[in-house]
């Protein structure tokens, strides 16, 4: 777990999002945090939130373009550190260029600000590289309930090369799937079409 530091480190450091364990739900209850319309916290009363409550508030920041999962259901966000009273945020874009990448910054901060973190600063990291291997297996459950296939199998150079890939329809798990078009609604999904259940559907790339 992400300890406070005065500065934040020169190499990259990759921590596991705490769940929202029993007891941390619990703490979240007792600092009778008010919620928005969209099912955010606002305030922290005047008190500095650990890092896992900020964690648990993030986890709720959904992704612009795959609202279905969180910024932290994806692995965009990467480190939290507290430096003295500045709560230090480090995020990966999921690619280069990405359209959506000031947006997620800007809903990241406007949340912990919300949450009454009046000093947030946003870093992006850029390496190493976002990968699909940092999708959490909760947002990976997310994408197929929500009929989006996840990203099969780890990030290799064969994907990159367009290599066909056995792809599960998320509807009935079928493998008897075809690529329609390399691209779907976005860059980072292409667009499959069911031999078995005839549904087409999205599939997240493994990259």
């Amino acid at each position: 777990m992400a300890q406070a530091h005065d500065n934040a480190p020169d190499h990259p450091v990759h921590y596991q999002v705490p769940e929202l364990t029993d007891s941390l739900e619990a703490s979240l209850r007792s600092a009778d945090l008010i919620t928005t319309d969209r099912g955010r916290t606002l305030d922290f009363h005047g008190r500095r939130p650990s890092l896992d409550e900020v964690w648990a508030l993030l986890a709720q920041v959904a992704d612009p373009e795959v609202p279905v999962v969180s910024v932290v259901d994806l692995g965009i966000v990467r480190e939290l550190v507290w430096a003295k009273e500045v709560l230090q945020v480090y995020i990966t874009p999921t690619y280069s260029g990405c359209p959506a990448t000031e947006l997620i910054e800007s809903e990241i901060k406007l949340a912990l600000m919300q949450a009454g973190i009046a000093q947030v600063s946003m870093h992006q990291r850029i390496s190493p590289a976002w990968t699909t291997d940092w999708i959490t297996a909760q947002g990976r459950a997310k994408l197929k309930a929500y009929g989006i296939a996840p990203p099969e199998g780890s990030a290799s150079k064969a994907a990159l090369f367009g290599q066909v890939q056995e792809v599960t329809c998320p509807h009935c798990n079928s493998q008897n799937t075809q690529r329609i078009s390399d691209f779907g609604s976005t860059a980072c999904k292409s667009l499959y079409k069911c031999n078995a259940c005839l549904e087409p559907f999205e599939y997240f790339k493994c990259i």
